[in-house]
C-alpha cells in the first residue's frame, strides 16, 4: 500500500510548479532535517520548479542548518504543500497551510489526524527522515540527491533515534543511513555542531543532576522555571533538551522534563520512557507523539503535579505486573 502512496506523492510533486515544505512547531532535528533535506532534494531534482521551505517557528540550536524562505501568500493558491514530521494540523508551523491547493502529510507519529489530501504515515519508523531516505531510494532513478541533502536527512535520523538507540530502529534504518553515508554525508562537521558543548553547559548539567526528583515508583522529573533558564542563559530549545539528561537512572522507566514557557503562559512537557508506553498519558495532557517519546502541555503547576501523579501510577502498575527490569 505504501508503495502506491509514495508513487502518488511523486506523481503529485511532478504535477505542481510550486511546492512548499513545512514542519511542526518547535522543530527538532528530525523536523529540520526532513524539511530541509526534502526541500534540497526537490530543488536538485526540479530546478525549474518554485520550491519553498517555510516555518513560523525556529530552533536556535539548529541555526547552523540555515534559514527558511519568505513565501508570498499568493503562491499558495496553486501550490502543493508537503508537511513533514507533524502528527496533527494544530502542530503545523505554517499559519497559511490551509491556503494550499493540495496538502500531503509525511509523518511517523501514531495517526491521530489524517489532515492531508494524501497521507503517508509509517509509525513504525524511527524518524520522518528515515521515510525521506526511503522515498529517495525508492525513486533514485528519478530523484537527485546532493551531499547537503543527504547530510540534512542523516541528521534527522541520528537525532530522532538517539544515535540509533531508540524504539523503531531496525536493520532497515541502518541500511538507509548507510545509503546516505555513501552520498558523502559530512558527519564530522555535523556531529561537531550537534554535540559540542559550551563550558557553561557543564555547569548546567551539574545543576540538573542536583535537582532531579524521583517519585515513589521511579518517575524522574525536573522543572525548569524561567528564572533557571535565565540563570544559565538557556534558549527555550536548550532548556527543553534537558529531558535527555534524565535518561539512564536505574529504576526510572519514565522521565519527564517540564519547561516553563512564559511567552505562551504554559509549561512544555517532554516525556520519555523505556519498556512501557506513555503516548496515552501525553494525549491526556494536550499532546501526543510516539509510544515511548512524546510531548504535552500543562497550564499550571497543579496540572504538572497531576501529570507526575498519573505517570507514577502508570509506572507502579507496570512494575507490579512486570517487576523491575532495570
Amino acid at each position: 500500500m505504501n508503495e502506491t502512496v509514495k508513487q502518488r506523492i511523486l506523481d503529485t510533486i511532478e504535477e505542481y510548479e510550486t511546492v512548499i515544505v513545512s514542519r511542526h512547531i518547535r522543530p527538532d532535528g528530525d523536523a529540520v532535517g526532513a524539511s530541509m533535506g526534502l526541500t534540497k532534494l526537490l530543488r536538485d531534482t526540479y530546478p525549474e520548479k518554485h520550491i519553498y521551505l517555510t516555518d513560523d517557528d525556529f530552533s536556535s540550536y539548529l541555526a547552523f542548518c540555515g534559514g527558511e524562505d519568505e513565501v508570498p501568500e499568493e503562491a499558495y493558491q496553486d501550490a502543493l504543500l508537503l508537511v513533514v514530521d507533524t502528527g496533527t494540523r494544530a502542530r503545523i508551523s505554517n499559519r497559511n497551510y490551509k491556503r494550499a491547493k493540495t496538502v500531503i502529510k509525511i509523518d511517523h507519529h501514531i495517526e491521530a489526524d489524517p489532515y492531508g489530501d494524501i497521507n503517508w504515515v509509517e509509525d513504525f519508523r524511527s524518524s520522518a527522515c528515515e521515510m525521506i531516505a526511503d522515498f529517495y531510494l525508492t525513486f533514485k532513478d528519478r530523484l537527485r540527491i546532493s551531499r547537503e541533502a543527504a547530510t540534512y536527512i542523516y541528521m534527522g535520523m541520528v537525532t530522532d533515534s538517539g544515535r540509533f538507540r531508540f524504539e523503531g530502529v531496525t536493520g532497515e534504518t541502518l541500511r538507509l543511513a548507510g545509503a546516505l553515508l555513501d552520498c558523502g554525508v559530512d558527519y564530522e562537521t555535523l556531529f561537531a555542531h550537534l554535540y559540542s558543548e559550551e563550558p557553561s553547559s557543564l555547569k548546567f548539567k551539574s545543576y540538573v543532576y542536583d535537582h532531579i526528583r524521583i517519585t515513589e515508583h521511579g518517575v524522574a522529573y525536573l522543572y525548569m522555571d524561567k528564572a533557571t533558564q535565565e540563570k544559565f542563559s538557556l534558549s527555550f530549545e536548550d532548556a527543553s533538551a534537558v529531558v535527555s539528561e534524565l535518561d539512564g537512572i536505574k529504576g526510572s522507566l519514565i522521565w519527564v522534563a517540564f519547561i516553563e514557557n512564559t511567552a505562551k503562559g504554559n509549561i512544555r512537557v517532554r516525556l520519555r520512557s523505556r519498556f512501557l508506553g506513555i503516548n496515552d498519558l501525553a494525549i491526556k495532557y494536550h499532546g501526543g507523539g510516539h509510544n515511548m517519546a512524546a510531548g504535552a502541555t500543562v497550564f499550571s503547576e497543579a496540572e504538572m503535579y497531576d501529570l507526575i501523579s498519573d505517570a507514577d501510577e502508570l509506572l507502579r502498575a507496570y512494575k507490579a505486573e512486570h517487576g523491575d527490569k532495570i
